[in-house]
């Protein structure tokens, strides 16, 4: 069924609350050019498209507003139009002409303008939208006044009758205006969430998340709703920011489904079966975050280094079992070791989606056969992660602190525990600590450097206190009292203050090799890289 609508028509549809905005449809999306390009396209009698209804006589729980309009409630009995297409034009022709809702945001401006100025039928806009605190020109007519005959008539009253003429003639073009409007009827509401997105491949496209809430709407469902749900109970675990990786959890989605990740995998995504299924999804990603952070020290997506990891191990928990699914000893370890080989081989830095669709077989593998083991190829050479400077926003340096954090370190000079989950869950800056203090190897370089200058053999000296200071080597977990009691002290000088019976555990749980602190820098470096090389492979099952 067809219908053809005037802008007045259309106004009053929505003032009545007879026209809605189903919550599958996304926000109000057009920008002030956009706006004002209908205006002078609806002036000009060029088409504008139609809008698609779904007519009904049941109220949606589901709505939104219309663009920053709050929509008021239908009048009982009424059939109820829901926008299915031609959402932006209607928001518009709305915003620009209606005078009486007022928006709750007023950062979306509908205050359009028509240049009295502007040549008849010239190419350029003739069309000007301003924002509510500019103040147009004289020259400038509101087009919210056309419809309202008093405010029309005392803002005209005082033109120029050339002036006069030309906004006369724009008023009776907006009036005469028609808008084309298709009505449908179904019954089957799933229905209506499809027809939704197959109408909505033109204009400014939805993304893959766009399109797989709307194929998973029902009355009773909104993918939104349970996305903003996920991030909340995972928000004690500091994932809430979960919710805001719409890629990451379409993947994962992809993954419990149909056991591929890919792209591909992920447009061919059945709506209703992921409504169906969306608790096992939801199990399958709490179920990883529990375990990264309760066997690895992942306390926030922040420090993960690579979330595309979490696809696969997703995979692996997700259940139909309301109870979760609780791994054995065995494949725990399995999956620590996994965990730790894409690290260091930083497998996961390109080439993702091969690397999901091995990772993926080898998650069903294990969770059918629990003596299976990862053959992801570990990378032995791990200087190219331990000679980075420490940046907390960096791959490396999540990957070495939480190398670090498998030790459960105390702090070297109080040996108080370290707060892992405070200081992984934050990223706390402040709980690291260079062990060969920067201002004292700043201090050696330039003893040296002057030293050498003396020698003239200056061009001997490579200068590897001064350009090693920030490497990941160099830094240890120490509280922030702890790091201010050291501050520029020499280790030779505040190893005084580590007391002596306690030397060999906190060196060891912090890799610190035997008499480090007599150590000249270069050699301490290579002799603590030793250890750590030799506890990266003891992390991958490669010991």
């Amino acid at each position: 069924m067809s219908d053809l609508l005037t802008i007045r028509n259309l106004i009053e549809r929505v003032q009545s609350g007879t026209i809605r905005i189903p919550k599958f449809q996304r926000g109000f999306v057009w920008e002030p050019e956009n706006i004002a390009f209908l205006m002078d396209s609806v002036y000009r009698g060029y088409p504008i498209g139609s809008v698609l209804f779904w007519r009904t006589t049941e109220q949606l729980t589901g709505e939104r507003n219309l663009g920053p309009f709050q929509l008021p409630e239908p009048a009982k009995k009424w059939p109820i139009d829901y926008v299915l297409d031609g959402q932006q034009r209607l928001t518009t022709l709305f915003g620009v002409f209606q005078t009486t809702l007022k928006p709750h945001n007023t950062a979306l401006s509908f205050d359009v303008y028509f240049d009295l100025d502007a040549k008849e039928g010239a190419l350029e806009d003739q069309f000007i939208s301003l924002a509510g605190t500019d103040v147009p020109p004289k020259n400038y007519f509101p087009l919210r006044l056309l419809l309202d005959p008093t405010p029309f008539a005392l803002a005209s009253r005082d033109l120029k009758e050339a002036d006069l003429a030309r906004v006369v003639e724009l008023q009776r073009r907006f009036q005469e205006a028609q808008l084309k409007s298709e009505i449908i009827e179904f019954d089957d509401r799933e229905q209506i969430a499809m027809i939704f997105e197959r109408v909505n491949r033109a204009g400014i496209p939805l993304d893959t998340f766009q399109l797989l809430t709307a194929w998973t709407w029902s009355e009773e469902f909104d993918l939104n709703e349970r996305i903003e749900n996920l991030g909340s109970e995972v928000a004690s675990y500091g994932f809430s920011r979960i919710g805001e990786q719409q890629d990451l959890l379409l993947k994962c989605s992809a993954a419990v489904i149909n056991g591929d990740a890919s792209v591909k995998s992920i447009v061919k995504l059945h709506g209703p079966t992921v409504r169906d299924r969306f608790s096992e999804i939801s199990r399958g990603i709490f179920g990883a975050i529990e375990f990264i952070r309760n066997e690895l020290n992942v306390h926030s997506l922040e420090i993960m280094p690579y979330p595309a990891m979490l696809v696969p191990l997703t995979r692996f928990f997700s259940t139909a079992s309301t109870s979760g699914f609780h791994p054995s000893a065995k494949q725990r370890e399995a999956l620590k070791e996994w965990f730790w080989r894409p690290c260091f081989s930083r497998r996961y830095s390109s080439g993702v989606g091969k690397a999901h669709e091995a990772d993926l077989k080898f998650m069903d593998t294990l969770k059918a056969d629990e003596t299976t083991r990862t053959r992801i190829p570990l990378d032995t050479t791990v200087g190219h992660i331990c000679y980075s400077d420490f940046n907390i926003g960096t791959v490396n340096t999540k990957i070495f602190v939480l190398m670090l954090a498998t030790t459960k370190p105390r702090s070297l000079i109080s040996n108080s525990v370290i707060d892992l989950e405070d200081t992984l869950l934050r990223c706390n800056r402040n709980e690291f600590h260079h062990i060969f203090p920067k201002a004292y190897l700043l201090r050696t370089f330039e003893e040296q450097v002057e030293a050498l200058e003396k020698e003239k053999d200056k061009d001997d000296y490579d200068g590897y206190e001064f350009y090693g200071k920030n490497w990941l080597l160099n830094f240890c977990f120490l509280s922030s009292a702890d790091n201010q009691t050291i501050k520029d002290k020499a280790p030779t000088e505040y190893i005084k203050l580590i007391p002596q019976n306690l030397h060999e555990k906190l060196f060891k749980e912090a890799f610190l090799p035997l008499g480090w602190f007599d150590l000249e820098y270069k050699d301490f470096t290579d002799a603590r890289l030793k250890l750590i090389d030799a506890h990266i492979k003891a992390l991958c099952g490669a010991s």
